[in-house]
């Protein structure tokens, strides 16, 4: 191990048994279910001496990135193996609704898929067709977000609030049951950028009651909707964090105090620090005691939590690069699953070259731009990505062999999520499935006609 990585995974290593027992006990206590298998014939009476082959075909917890590349890379060949790559490893999918970019003109929304293209902004049924061809849950990047309010809103309070509530609206009647999760408002702790290419709205900073008045807005046309608060970086996991008087914290508690129907709390997770800066600005975010404190206390609202957005950068091509990339995301992903109330921890960037920050429609500019994603500028795969494939596939995943024997049933534990059974009795194989899920009303004992 060189002395950069060395220093960088310190804050890992040095709390090291901490981690790894928190981890451990997490993702058995909170991401694994017992089951009861019991098998009947087509009288319901018991079957004995049935073999059974259990495979898990879908995790319940969400590993997720946003889509904004779906057809917008530069080739036919790097479109198909961005979406070949994004399916085999994801089951969500963060779609953009940046208002001004989804209605540039005032009264035109770009929900169609064969809209005018913007960069980094596909339309919404194209991210949405690309989602029900996989089994790959849609969620909505933002409602209200104050630096992509269109230029024609008019910045005031209530001109805004206008043409919000009409936008949620017209969202909702297209998207409701479709989408099951919308973020509602997003970065409202962060100061303004002081940039000529962003909306400086003063709303997010004068307007007292923006917060409760989105999800009053949003609950008010998307009643089933999960509805989500999202923050930025520092003000979660980072020097902004001061226990229950973290001002994210208070915004959420003030917020629900007063009704606002949050129903799930985001947290970004950007490590956008130069790389002479990296072990002085990690430190903190890479230190087990430190993660585990955050998510413990945000907890105590009994809401689900999300890591909406994440980079990890590797700062070049070079392997020792890549390979200290990996490792750092691989106990990251490990933390985050283990948590109780996690429920979803999304990458940002799926490929390198693409990035907000890279000069628009330059493609040549890519393949030395910042390493933050999971796959490289010619869509190769880091170690990175093989390390999320191996938790989320093989190291998270449930195959097993049983045999009942003389009883006429099996049990069995497993990863939260849905399942195949190969069920063999009597010199008969069938097929079946059913979806081993925290909290079942059944308590998971399921009887099935063989």
């Amino acid at each position: 191990m060189s002395d950069r990585a060395e220093k960088i995974l310190r804050p890992f290593e040095e709390n090291k048994a901490y981690m790894e027992d928190r981890i451990a006990s997490g993702i058995e206590a909170n991401r694994k279910g017992l089951a009861q298998l019991v098998f009947v014939d087509k009288d319901g009476n018991p079957v004995p001496n049935v073999h059974v082959e259990v495979r898990q075909k879908t995790h319940d917890f969400r590993f997720g990135a946003n889509c904004f590349m779906i057809d917008e890379l530069e080739t036919d060949e790097k479109n198909e193996e961005y979406k070949k790559r994004f399916k085999e490893l994801f089951n969500l999918a963060t779609i953009p609704f940046y208002w001004s970019d989804l209605e540039p003109e005032q009264g035109k929304p770009r929900f169609s898929k064969d809209s005018p293209k913007i960069y980094r902004r596909p339309a919404p049924d194209l991210c949405l067709e690309f989602c029900d061809e996989n089994g790959i849950e849609p969620k909505l990047h933002c409602l209200n977000y104050d630096q992509w309010t269109p230029l024609w809103v008019k910045d005031e309070p209530q001109t805004v609030k206008k043409y919000l509530d009409k936008r949620i609206k017209e969202i909702a009647e297209h998207y409701a049951d479709r989408i099951p999760g919308m973020e509602v408002i997003n970065e409202t702790l962060c100061p303004k950028l002081g940039k000529e290419s962003f909306r400086q709205g003063t709303r997010f900073f004068e307007d007292p009651d923006i917060v409760e008045w989105s999800f009053e807005h949003a609950r008010k046309y998307l009643p089933s909707t999960e509805l989500i608060i999202n923050e930025a970086t520092e003000f979660i996991w980072g020097g902004g964090y001061h226990y229950n008087r973290s001002p994210y914290y208070m915004q959420i508690q003030r917020a629900l105090g007063r009704g606002a129907s949050i129903d799930t709390i985001g947290m970004q997770y950007h490590m956008f620090y130069r790389a002479e800066d990296e072990e002085k600005m990690t430190a903190q975010f890479y230190n087990p005691y430190n993660l585990y404190a955050v998510m413990d206390q945000y907890a105590d609202f009994g809401k689900p939590l999300q890591v909406t957005e994440i980079t990890i950068p590797a700062y070049s091509k070079e392997e020792e690069d890549e390979e200290l990339q990996a490792e750092i995301i691989k106990n990251l992903y490990r933390i985050w699953f283990s948590h109780p109330n996690m429920e979803a921890a999304i990458y940002w960037n799926v490929v390198d070259g693409y990035a907000a920050f890279a000069p628009q429609g330059d493609m040549s500019f890519g393949e030395n731009y910042y390493h933050g994603a999971l796959l490289r500028f010619d869509m190769t795969p880091k170690p990175a990505y093989y390390a999320l494939k191996k938790l989320i596939h093989e190291e998270w995943n449930t195959r097993l062999s049983l045999d009942s024997g003389a009883r006429t049933s099996v049990d069995m534990k497993g990863f939260y999520g849905e399942y195949e059974l190969q069920i063999t009795t009597q010199g008969k194989t069938v097929t079946k499935s059913f979806h081993l899920e925290k909290g079942s009303s059944t308590n998971n004992k399921w009887v099935i006609q063989i």
